[in-house]
Order: C-alpha cells, then sequence, then structure tokens
C-alpha cells in the first residue's frame, strides 16, 4: 500500500450512514407495530444476582444458581433464558437447547426463549428445529400481534424479522428505537441496533449505537466489545482499548477474546493470537470460531493436518456450519491470500448456498484477484438478496461507474481511467508500468502470468469503494491485491501533492513481491521492498531521513524486525503509519547492503514454499535476536549520520511568565548549529522579511544536512530569500538541488520551468516539465511549457501532445491551441491541420494567422490535385 503522506484534517467524501432504500421487506411481521404502539413495558423480575455472575464471567457459578432458579421458578422465562446462556458461552450446546425447548412448554409465548432456542440448536447442528422456532415466531406474531409488546420480546422480534427478510429500516426505526423509548435501560436494544448495522456493513451507525448504549451502561462488555466491532475497518487503537475495557469488566468473555485473537492474528502475532485462543478453549472447548482460527494459524504455518484438526473440531457439533469456513476464509483474504480465502467462501456456500456473508466474500475476493465477470455478478446478487448491504450496494454502484472509464491495455497491462484522464495522460501511465515490468520482473526473476490490472480513480470515495467496500478513504493513496492494482489518480488527490508515478511503481513493486511469495510475505516486508524499489527507481521518490525520523531512531523508538508488522495496524498517529514505512524500508536497506539482493531473493523463494518469516530470516541470515541488534545499530548510525554537523537539541520549554519567543531567541545565541534555532531564526527572519537575516541561518542549515525535502525543508525558503533579493542565479541552483532530490514539489518545478525558458534551456524546462506530470498531469502551465520546449528541441510530435492535452485542459484559449495544432501538422498530416484551422477559426473567425494559414492549406490543395481544364 501507499500511504498518504500526514496532512491536516479534512472531510471525508460521504458515506451512507443508513440503508441505502427502502425495501419489500417481509411484511405481516411489522404491520402490527405501525398502529399498535408500546403499552406500558411489562418489568419482570430480574434474577441479578445470576446475570451478575454473566456479566463477570463466572459462568459456573451462573449455572448453578440459573439451575435452581429454573427449577424453582420454571414459569419465569428469565431464569431458563439466563441459564442456555450460560451454557452456550462454556459449550454445553445440547444442554442449552434441552433447557429452552423445556422452557418453551412451560412460557409457549414467549419469543425471547425461541430466538435463543434457535441459537442453540444451531450450535447444536440442529439445523430443522432452528428453523422451526424461526417459524413460531413468525405464527405466534402473525396470529395475535398485540399480545407481544413487552421490549424484550419485541427486540426479539426484531432479530427475528432481520432473518426472515424484513425491511431494516423499518426494524431500526419502527421497532427497536420505541423500544428504546419504552425501556430505555434495556441494553438489549443498543446491542440489537449495532448487530443490525455491522451486519450490513454498516460501521458508523454501529458505533453510535453501541456508544448510546454505553453512556447508561458503561460496564456492559457486550457493548464496550461491539463498540471494538465497529472498529475492526477503521481506528485499530479504539479497537484495542474498547477490547481491554470489556476484558477488564470480565476476564473470560469469549467474544472480545475472540475479537483480540483475531486482531493479534492481523498484527502477525501468531504465538500471542494462540495464547488468547487457548484462553477461550479453556472456557468452552468446543468453540466454533476459535477453533476456527486455530485453523487459519495452521494453514499459515502449512500444518496441513492440524489445520484439519481445528476445522474437525469447529464442525463438530454442527457440521454444516456456515459460518467456520467464511471465518477461515475471510482471515486468509485479509492475508491477502485471496484465492486460498475464496476456496473456503465456496466450502461455506456448499453448505448453506444461501449464506449471504460468503457470498458478499466471495465477491469481494474475486474482483480482488481480477476474476471480475463472476465477482460483479456475485456482487449484484449479494445486493438483490440484501438491498441494505452497504458494501455490496456500494460496489454495484460503482461497476456503474467503471462502465464509463476508458480502458488502455498492452501486452502487460490492462489500466482503466476516466475518460477525460485517459486522453491527458493514459499513455503515460502504460509507458511508466511497463519500465516498471521490465526492471522489477528482471531484478526479481518472476515471469508473470496474467496482465495486471490497474484502476486510477479520478475520486476518492470510488477509490475507497473499491478498494475497502466504503467511500472513505483510510489514508492511502493505492493498495495492490496481488495482481489488481487500485490507486487514487491526481484528480481525486488534487489539494494535496502526490507523485503518482512513484505510487503506480510502488504498488507495481508489490505485484511483483506478492505475486513470487504467492501473497505469504509479511505486511512489513512487502512495504520495505516497495519503498526500497522507488529509491531504487529514483532517488527522488520513496521516503527519506528527515528530523522527526531522526529524533525517533536516535531516541529509541524502533520497533523490533519480528514485531514490525504491528506498527502499521495499530500506529499511534499517522505519522508512526509513515515512520513504519520508514522502518521497514530501513530494514531492506540493511538486508541488501549486509547481506545482498540474492539473499532478499531467496527470502522471497522461502516464504512461498512456506517458511515462516523469523525462521526463514534465521536460515539466511542471522538469528532474528541477532539481526535486531545489528539493524538497530545499522539504523542509528544512519540517524546519526543526518545532519552529523549540527547540534540536535531540542529547545527546552519556556519558564512560566517568561517571553517564549525571547526565551527561545536567548537559547538559540550560544548555539549557532542548532537545527532548531537556526530554523526558527530563519523564520522569524522571512516573517519580518528581513532577507538579508535570513540567509545565514538558511545556507548553515543546507551546508549542515544538505539532503533536505519535504514541506519543512530549508531549500524552498533559501529560494525565496534569494528572489526577494534578486539573486536569480542562486534561486535556480537552489531550487534545482532540491528539485533533484523531492518528488513532489510542483511550485520549485514551475518556477524552474520559467527559469530554464528565459534562458532556453530546453533540457532544464524538459526535466521539469516531467517532475511536474508525475505529481499533476490535469493543469495546463506545464503542456505550455512542454510544447515550447519541444518544438525548440526538434521534437515536433512532444509538442502536438502537449497542444492536445492543453485542449483537454484549457478552456481560456481553444483557438490558440487548435491554430497550433494545424501549424505543426502542416508538413505532415494536411488534413488533420485543415480540421483544426477549421476548428481554431470557428472559436475566434478573425484570428489572422489561422486565416492566412487555411489559405496556404487550400494552395497546397490545389497544388496537388489541379482542376481539369472545362472541355
Amino acid at each position: 500500500m501507499t500511504p498518504i503522506r500526514e496532512l491536516p484534517a479534512r472531510d471525508r467524501p460521504g458515506r451512507r450512514d443508513t440503508f441505502p432504500r427502502p425495501g419489500l421487506g417481509c411484511v405481516l411481521l411489522f404491520l402490527f407495530l405501525l398502529g399498535a404502539g408500546f403499552t406500558t413495558p411489562l418489568h419482570a423480575a430480574e434474577p441479578a444476582e445470576a446475570l451478575e455472575l454473566i456479566r463477570t464471567g463466572k459462568y459456573p457459578d451462573a449455572i448453578q444458581l440459573a439451575t435452581t432458579g429454573t427449577s424453582e421458578n420454571p414459569r419465569n422465562e428469565d431464569w431458563p433464558h439466563i441459564l442456555a446462556q450460560a451454557l452456550l458461552t462454556v459449550g454445553r450446546y445440547p444442554e442449552a437447547r434441552s433447557v429452552l425447548t423445556n422452557a418453551i412448554d412451560s412460557n409457549p409465548r414467549s419469543l425471547r426463549l425461541r430466538w435463543l432456542g434457535r441459537e442453540a440448536c444451531l450450535a447444536a447442528g440442529d439445523t430443522n428445529q432452528a428453523r422451526q422456532f424461526l417459524d413460531e415466531i413468525r405464527s405466534l406474531v402473525s396470529a395475535d400481534a398485540v399480545s407481544f409488546r413487552d421490549p424484550r420480546n419485541i427486540v426479539a422480534l426484531a432479530q427475528a424479522a432481520l432473518e426472515l427478510g424484513s425491511d431494516p429500516k423499518i426494524i431500526l426505526e419502527r421497532v427497536l428505537e420505541p423500544a428504546r423509548k419504552a425501556n430505555p435501560d434495556l441494553v438489549e436494544t443498543y446491542l440489537a441496533r449495532g448487530e443490525l448495522a455491522l451486519e450490513k456493513h454498516d460501521y458508523a451507525l454501529a458505533g453510535r449505537a453501541y456508544a448510546e448504549g454505553l453512556k447508561l451502561h458503561p460496564g456492559n462488555p457486550d457493548l464496550h466489545y461491539g463498540q471494538a466491532r465497529a472498529h475492526l475497518e477503521g481506528d485499530r487503537a479504539v479497537l484495542v482499548e474498547s477490547l481491554e475495557s470489556a476484558l477488564r469488566i470480565n476476564p473470560s468473555h469469549l467474544p472480545s477474546l475472540l475479537l483480540y485473537a483475531d486482531h493479534r492474528i492481523d498484527a502477525e502475532d501468531y504465538t500471542g493470537a494462540a495464547e488468547t485462543l487457548g484462553e477461550i478453549l479453556d472456557v468452552n472447548p468446543h468453540h466454533p470460531e476459535a477453533w476456527a482460527l486455530r485453523a487459519v494459524l495452521a494453514h499459515l504455518k502449512h500444518d496441513a493436518a492440524a489445520e484439519a484438526e481445528a476445522r474437525s473440531n469447529a464442525l463438530r457439533f454442527w457440521p454444516t456450519n456456515p459460518r467456520v469456513d467464511h471465518l477461515i476464509g475471510l482471515k486468509l483474504s485479509r492475508k491477502y491470500r485471496f484465492a486460498e480465502g475464496a476456496a473456503f467462501q465456496r466450502r461455506a456456500l456448499a453448505f448453506n448456498p444461501s449464506y449471504l456473508p460468503a457470498k458478499a466474500q466471495l465477491a469481494t475476493d474475486l474482483l480482488r484477484l481480477g476474476d471480475e465477470d463472476e465477482g460483479w455478478r456475485l456482487a449484484q446478487e449479494v445486493n438483490r438478496q440484501d438491498g441494505y448491504d452497504v458494501t455490496a450496494y456500494n460496489l454495484v454502484t460503482l461497476r456503474d461507474t467503471l462502465k464509463a472509464y476508458t480502458t488502455l491495455t498492452n501486452e502487460h497491462f490492462i489500466v482503466r481511467l476516466s475518460s477525460a484522464e485517459a486522453a491527458v495522460y493514459g499513455p503515460r501511465v502504460l509507458e511508466l508500468l511497463e519500465r516498471a515490468h521490465q526492471r522489477l520482473t528482471t531484478r526479481y526473476g518472476v515471469q508473470l502470468q496474467e496482465p495486471t490490472l490497474v484502476e486510477v480513480f479520478a475520486e476518492q470515495k470510488d477509490f475507497g469503494v473499491r478498494t475497502f467496500g466504503m467511500p472513505d478513504n483510510p489514508g492511502f493513496l493505492g493498495v495492490c491485491f496481488g495482481r489488481v492494482i487500485t490507486a487514487n489518480g491526481p484528480a481525486a488527490t488534487r489539494g494535496r501533492d502526490s507523485n503518482w508515478e512513484a505510487v503506480l511503481w510502488h504498488e507495481f513493486a508489490h505485484v511483483v513481491t506478492l505475486q513470487l511469495t504467492a501473497n505469504r510475505m509479511p505486511r512489513w516486508l512487502s512495504e520495505g521492498i516497495s519503498v526500497y524499489e522507488e529509491i531504487e527507481a529514483n532517488p527522488a521518490w520513496g521516503q527519506r531521513f528527515n528530523p522527526r525520523y531522526r529524533s525517533m531512531i536516535v531516541g529509541g523508538e524502533l520497533t523490533p524486525v519480528s514485531q514490525l508488522s504491528s506498527a502499521f495496524l495499530t500506529p499511534k498517529s499517522p505519522f508512526h503509519l509513515q515512520f513504519a514505512y520508514f522502518q521497514a524500508y530501513l530494514v531492506v536497506d540493511f538486508l541488501t547492503q549486509r547481506f545482498g539482493i540474492e539473499t532478499l531473493r531467496s527470502l522471497l523463494q522461502d516464504l512461498r514454499d512456506g517458511r515462516e518469516i523469523n525462521t526463514a530470516l534465521a536460515n539466511r541470515t542471522l538469528p532474528i535476536k541477532e539481526l535486531e541488534k545489528e539493524f538497530a545499530l545499522f539504523a542509528t548510525d544512519r540517524a546519526r549520520g543526518v545532519g552529523p554537523g549540527l547540534d540536535w537539541e531540542k529547545p527546552p520549554a519556556p519558564k512560566p511568565g517568561t517571553d517564549p519567543l525571547r526565551s527561545i531567541a536567548d537559547w538559540a545565541v550560544s548555539r549557532p548549529t542548532n537545527f532548531y534555532a537556526l530554523t526558527q531564526t530563519a523564520q522569524r527572519a522571512i516573517a519580518a522579511k528581513d532577507w538579508a537575516a535570513a540567509l545565514p541561518p538558511l545556507e548553515k542549515l543546507i551546508e549542515l544536512f544538505p539532503e533536505q525535502a519535504g514541506a519543512d525543508s530549508a531549500y524552498p525558503l533559501l529560494a525565496q530569500v534569494h528572489r526577494a533579493l534578486d539573486d536569480i542565479d542562486a534561486e535556480r541552483r537552489v531550487l534545482s538541488t532540491f528539485a533533484a532530490q523531492d518528488h513532489e514539489s510542483p511550485d520549485a518545478y514551475l518556477r524552474l520551468m520559467e527559469l530554464a525558458a528565459a534562458r532556453e534551456d530546453w533540457p532544464d524546462v524538459l526535466l521539469n516539465v516531467r517532475r511536474y506530470l508525475a505529481v499533476n498531469p490535469l493543469v495546463a502551465p506545464p503542456y505550455r511549457y512542454l510544447a515550447q520546449a519541444s518544438e525548440a528541441s526538434g521534437k515536433p510530435a512532444e509538442a502536438i501532445a502537449a497542444f492536445q492535452a492543453l485542449l483537454q485542459l484549457d478552456t481560456s484559449n481553444p483557438a490558440n491551441s487548435h491554430y497550433q495544432l494545424a501549424r505543426l501538422l502542416h508538413p505532415t498530416d494536411p488534413q488533420q491541420a485543415r480540421r483544426h484551422v477549421l476548428q481554431a477559426l470557428e472559436e475566434a473567425p478573425r484570428h489572422r494567422a489561422a486565416l492566412q494559414l487555411l489559405l496556404q492549406l487550400h494552395a497546397r490543395a490545389n497544388a496537388s490535385n489541379p482542376t481539369p481544364p472545362t472541355p
């Protein structure tokens, strides 16, 4: 992935806060609610002690107490409900089913017992009885809806109605919301609302539901767990914090432990994940999802026997449970093993062809594998069957957008761009990718069997949907799935400079390494190689040391190599995510310098063969602990080599009651080579327009730290000072040095074009045009310079291409662009020249030069085809 550089907060693209459109629903279940309303809620006596035991994880004690309560009060449905809940938690599924079946005999009109009974029957593998309980709920409500108006039964009714296909919007607005108002303290309403939103992939709506519940029930672990799930696709720091809150309340809260194990797998902490799964199985030795995740761990270790045993244990009570294979496949897909993940989704669908989560995930997997025909078809099926699944709806809508895109192809690539962008810079995209293909496939000895699909989006929301299923963009410029690349194009990132050429090169490096390893590589290594290859291709690309990176490394903030993938999953800030990419690059740079590029290639082959990364590193380099020590020394030495003549001590905080500017100025006097003192001195002088005073500190900064790049570099400031002092040659020298080591500074490139054109240095103009177009090919100024420099350099074809781009981008003077095209085409293509000169005259009928050129074209045509004499 290519992350967006750290930027000020800005509004994200719009997303759906509720469901896309109203549906038909499954009808009769809710008709009574439209007019019946709610009576005063019924408050059965709550066996609070047993509920407290469950809340805090004392399940055996809860079972003992609820068993007694059920025996003594068989008509109080709370007791068997609690007993069955506790039995299900510890994996005593057949007992839970028996308890609920007997309780329903004593409470024949209870909806909530039947809904929990359905869950117990499914856990025990009795799908027929589970279906019967669902049908009984429908029959009871259809026959006598008015009797079921207490909030707890209505929550159960809402859950059953959703399973039966009713309109989620009606469930939310006409059922759960009135139930909440009737009994605001009932935690089940908040849980049901959140679960409904999560099932439809509406994470923002889910988060709001759980947050509302936590205001009233801060000690409920289920609500904290729900809040964690709402952040599964977003801020993992909030996810971990929410899980920790749940586990403080109930250390044996199995859903939270399961999600924590899931998170640790994502972070490649496989040992920690196994330990957490062990905690779950100590409480419930038959937990199907825990066994499914154990199967995932075995799969990742290529232990087929352990994988088969774990999957068998997961299916022990319910042999056709589609959730098991769906979960295994989902986790493999999160590891970018989309082909393997898709195979498990097909197994889930073999158990239950109507299981929409598996069908939806299979659609996503296939689209990421480039199998578009079946992928789009399945997405449309999911959308037809469940019009409220936000991800499926977004994908189907995106498909209509993509149909209007232009497709460019060659032997190795299929590239899709918006028609407007394809006309302007589409050939540049293909040319860049072809260079990347030639260089990187040769470097890594890979022969790609299929063309790489590259989709460059003109809008961030479309990139977000294609990449993550949601229009929100979680901070990435590009993503690679193996043979499919998605990227934000220049139009999508307008207003925040990014180099699309570097992004596509980075992502294609992923294509090579992911296919070389069959997607079996840790994230840190994949990202590190891609950044490394950026810099190898162009020293101005990728990341380089800056003062903050230097400070973090010297300050001991390196993540151990064996844990480096976790730095991508839960960074403290966007800047820490950037630092994770930089550290990953440093590790790859260290490996290639210390052991050679051949060792890196061999390491990738080991990963393809199924070896675990730390084992492969130990075999090819050093034991992991020794490797980490050597790398830490390497990185620290590199960091200390940044601006070695500078004093990097940070200024102290001003004392209370003192002038902060004066305090820093006094501190800086005795530190003539301090980075921060020199920077602040220069900035104060520039703010005061004291250009002469700004010059020495800026020159000293560059003398002692010449490798600076980025927005905080001293180079643009020094160029500004030289320009203000009218020292144009010095300004040009400073900007030229800066442009050679910074790949995202279009203002500097444009100024260099202007200066080079003034002295007719056409090679320098063309160099900076190329730099500019790599950042933003969708504005007119660089094309004007490109046309001028190309014609002056005897390159009419390039000049023609520049004017053709100007026709797409510059609507202020199309007559001139048509005229210039006609003039350039006149010697070789008079027919096209005539077409453009006529278009110029259509825009500006008195365009004198165009009229003269038209006369020349007529004369040439007449000379070539003289009119025969009249007989």
